[in-house]
């Protein structure tokens, strides 16, 4: 196994971009024992020992996180079966790439492995135990690449909340990606005001930058009727949240097209034709 890693990382990064991967970025275990004091937002409870890298892979140096958005125009169908094909497609597409970027380094002389984006079996696992044994999210937070939103997803400058991830554990040393430090989160409540199941709080706690607990179990048991009708996951609160780059590009600036239809009629009746097939109701 090589100890030292020149160059390692512009060929990761520049290996990502041939391989259609927008977002990634890096952070060596040590953050996850001396959390940065850069970070967007404190957390009155920090990530246990048994959930870091280290405890998982103990010869990890370092988390590589890759990220694919999911399309702002298909998840504004959500809860549909297009939007069901939509996020299994980008999960499959994340487990390949990680797996081809852990083999790549793995064959470099860094040994390296990739985890599965999410990491249970069935949305009844997570009713039971509504947990998984790595965080992506934390990671990508980790790895400088958004915050934490209201609805306890990760935000992103480029996307939003509307990105999947997946991590790579590498024995390979690299310089961690900086942490902008940017709080991307508008305070807009949307994405509470619009749960169908009211999981998430209304309100930032007083006096603290951690984001608010939701109720996963509320979310969970959503997602288990959701799953019965094949058109799960919800995707309601990273449909209406404000913030990500893709909203310019997608020309969907003004957020109000989804609480009011006057003068958005042909954008609901596409969301409304394409949730009347495809699924059981």
């Amino acid at each position: 196994m090589k100890s030292k890693t020149p160059g390692i990382k512009d060929k990761i990064k520049a290996k990502c971009y041939k391989m259609g991967i927008p977002m990634v970025g890096f952070a060596p275990k040590e953050r996850w024992e001396q959390p940065p004091t850069e970070l967007p937002q404190n957390f009155s409870h920090w990530i246990p020992r048994e959930f870091w890298p280290q405890s998982i892979y103990p010869e990890v140096k370092t988390v590589i996180v890759i990220g694919l958005p999911v399309q702002l125009p298909i998840v504004e169908t959500a809860p549909s079966i297009y939007y069901h094909e939509l996020y299994e497609t980008v999960n499959n597409l994340l487990d390949e790439k990680a797996y081809e970027i852990a083999n790549y380094l793995t064959l470099k002389g860094y040994p390296s492995i990739y985890l599965p984006r999410d990491g249970y079996g069935d949305i009844e696992v997570l009713l039971e135990s509504p947990l998984t044994f790595f965080s992506h999210k934390h990671a990508a937070f980790l790895a400088g690449l958004g915050s934490f939103g209201l609805n306890n997803v990760l935000l992103t400058p480029e996307f939003g909340p509307r990105v999947r991830f997946t991590s790579i554990f590498t024995t390979a040393e690299m310089k961690g990606d900086p942490i902008p430090g940017e709080d991307l989160c508008t305070r807009c409540l949307s994405c509470a005001v619009q749960c169908p199941v009211k999981a998430i709080e209304s309100r930032y706690p007083s006096g603290s930058s951690s984001p608010p607990l939701i109720n996963k179990m509320k979310c969970a048991r959503r997602s288990e009727k959701l799953r019965k009708e094949y058109n799960s996951p919800c995707g309601i609160c990273i449909k209406v949240c404000p913030v990500g780059g893709d909203r310019e590009v997608f020309n969907r600036q003004d957020t109000s097209i989804y609480t009011r239809k006057d003068g958005f009629e042909r954008y609901h009746d596409a969301w409304e034709h394409v949730q009347r097939y495809g699924s059981k109701k």
